[in-house]
């Protein structure tokens, strides 16, 4: 795309920028990072109605380009044509949310007085029309020396009048220098609005009403629990039959490939080592898809800033800032982007402190660890008439991490020497429908990392761990199960004494070592380890959790099960989020902290667990 047009988007947070990006680049787009920056880095492309080419850069959000953060920092340098790999756009769309133009015009002037090529996309007209604002775009083109158009992102039909003015090269220099607007950018923006801005009802009465509920002291709390509760119950129940089919068709695609593989040591490959590696993660996809469901449709209405300013003032008792609501709802998903996230905290106190506890949030890699010890050790009934225990279960182990969060930050808060305090400041923006085409492209991503991470680091060492449990081969007359003679046996017997106190076996031991690269790797390990373990046809034939909660020497106690999630709350068992912390702090001390404290508490909380429920279950 050498010939093709290149365009970037410029704007504030909450301005509707990404959502116009996905629906003029649809599944056509890319996500990586900036060299030697972990930050996000977005380019699609499209085809405008003529046929030219378009390559588009979404850039993060900046309320200014006097840059206050790193992600502030790489809009500024690539509207300075300052980054080699970006070099100079051929127009920058200064994307506005039209119903809080006073907040958005202040980038505006500040690209403007930088002589770029501007279009300036005024977003959200549908919203400001309901709100009863007329805006005069012709005379704010004028005033401002830029040409205008009109958009409503979330909706196909309302982004036709931006094609046709990319067509039509609607994009320019600025034509003139503000003549008039003398004095502060405050004064200016406010000349400004008094010439092109007419209000007939100021107020938006739909977000005034939501927010007399969802910002309550107590029912916005309470209403914020129920939610969370609501997503938790839903990823069980919801994914239930779609797991059920992934699993029959692992199951059968093992059973036809294993018939037509003579060569045992290849059909224990294939069968034992990839299929049952990989299918016992890819089982869980529906759950993980359910619950970004549930996140996308969250940040899509304009929920999450209200959360975050909800629980500032909790949040900020235990040590913690509001802004982190957010980072650490993200690292909900994965830590990795919950902790670049915290580049939106601009005190270092409060940045550094969010970036030690975001581990402790239940990511979606402990979703299928999590999924697989509650459906063997947990009873799949219903409690108290209406609840699915199993989704109880859940509930508690994510509140668990909250918990234990919050306790991690309020000691952190007394070991730190800086006590000032700061205050929230952060936009609300109003309350919208969810984009359908965002929460889509969104899925389709997740989906996507996840599928790759399968077809990569989990295919790998599911072969990897496979060659350990097969190789070297027993002796003759030998009278254990072949594993017990490999690699992988002797290290595990060797480990096992070690974590013997919390309740680990042996196979558990060896499926913790690869878990380090990866968490979900721990289903697929314990898939490979105990079908090489299996010494009859009918143990085989069980599915991983009816396995490991069955009687015999295979199976666990229920005292080792619960000792296992509880370990999974705590251990730091991802190499990309440590690797990560260190990108971010630039510290090898700061990693080795949060590895030692996060190990620790794994090993102290499973030992507890184990012992007590050891004691109580006889």
């Amino acid at each position: 795309m050498s010939d093709a047009l290149r365009i970037a988007l410029v704007g504030n947070p909450n301005c509707g920028k990404t959502s116009l990006f996905n629906h003029l680049t649809g599944t056509r787009q890319k996500v990586g990072n900036y060299a030697g920056v972990t930050v996000e880095r977005k380019v699609g492309q499209f085809t405008l109605p003529s046929g030219q080419a378009v390559r588009v850069l979404d850039l993060p959000g900046t309320y200014s380009l006097e840059a206050t953060s790193p992600d502030e920092a790489i809009t500024r340098d690539v509207v300075q044509g300052k980054i080699a790999e970006e070099g100079q756009q051929d127009a920058f769309l200064c994307v506005v949310d039209a119903t809080n133009l006073k907040l958005h015009l202040g980038l505006v002037l500040e690209m403007i007085e930088l002589g770029r090529p501007i279009l300036l996309v005024l977003n959200m007209m549908d919203e400001a029309r309901r709100r009863g604002m007329q805006i005069n775009t012709q005379k704010l083109s004028e005033r401002l020396g830029v040409p205008v158009v009109e958009t409503v992102a979330v909706r196909d039909s309302g982004i036709q009048n931006l094609m046709h003015a990319l067509d039509q090269g609607k994009f320019a220099v600025p034509q003139t220098e503000l003549t008039g607007l003398t004095g502060s950018q405050h004064q200016r923006i406010q000349t400004i609005l008094h010439d092109v801005v007419h209000f007939v009802d100021q107020e938006d009465k739909r977000s005034d009403f939501l927010d007399k509920i969802f910002l309550h002291p107590v029912f916005g709390l309470v209403s914020l629990a129920v939610m969370m509760f609501v997503v938790f119950q839903a990823v069980f129940a919801w994914a239930a039959p779609f797991m059920d089919g992934i699993e029959s068709l692992f199951g059968w695609l093992g059973e036809v490939i294993g018939e037509n593989i003579s060569h045992p040591l290849l059909n224990s490959l294939i069968v034992d080592g990839i299929i049952a590696g990989a299918g016992g993660v890819v089982v869980f996809l529906p759950q993980i898809l359910i619950l970004f469901l549930f996140i996308l449709i969250l940040e899509e209405s304009g929920y999450l800033p209200r959360a975050a300013f909800l629980l500032d003032k909790l949040m900020f008792s235990a040590g913690l800032s509001g802004r982190a609501f957010i980072p650490l709802l993200s690292s909900f998903a994965c830590a990795v982007p919950g902790i670049m996230a915290t580049r939106s905290i601009a005190d270092p106190r409060d940045r550094l402190t969010t970036i030690m506890v975001a581990p402790l949030m239940t990511c979606s890699a402990r979703l299928p660890v999590y999924a697989l010890l509650i459906a063997a050790f947990i009873p799949n009934q219903t409690v108290w008439g209406m609840f699915n225990l199993q989704g109880l279960v859940l509930f508690g182990l994510y509140m668990a991490g909250i918990v234990s969060a919050l306790g991690v930050s309020f000691v952190l808060k007394f070991l730190q020497k800086d006590k000032s305090e700061h205050v929230l400041l952060m936009e609300l923006p109003s309350y919208r429908f969810p984009d359908l085409k965002s929460v889509w492209i969104g899925l389709l991503d997740r989906a996507k990392i996840f599928l790759k991470r399968v077809g990569g680091i989990i295919f790998a060492l599911s072969i990897l761990l496979w060659f350990l449990c097969t190789f070297p081969q027993p002796p003759e007359g030998a009278t254990m199960p072949a594993i017990d003679y490999s690699f992988a046996g002797m290290l595990g017997h060797v480990l096992q004494p070690i974590f013997a106190p919390v309740g680990f076996n042996w196979q558990i031991v060896i499926a913790l070592i690869p878990a380090m690269a990866a968490r979900e790797v721990v289903v697929a390990a314990l898939g490979t380890v105990y079908a090489l373990s299996a010494v009859d046809e009918d143990a085989m034939s069980q599915g991983l959790a009816a396995l490991i909660s069955g009687g015999g020497e295979l199976g666990w106690s229920l005292a080792t099960g619960l000792s296992l999630l509880v370990w999974f709350i705590y251990a730091p068992h991802c190499l990309a989020t440590l690797a990560t912390v260190k990108r971010e702090t630039g510290s090898w001390r700061t990693v080795s902290i949060m590895t030692c404290y996060l190990f620790g508490l794994a090993y102290f909380m499973s030992f507890l667990t184990y012992q007590t429920a050891s004691y109580l279950l006889g």
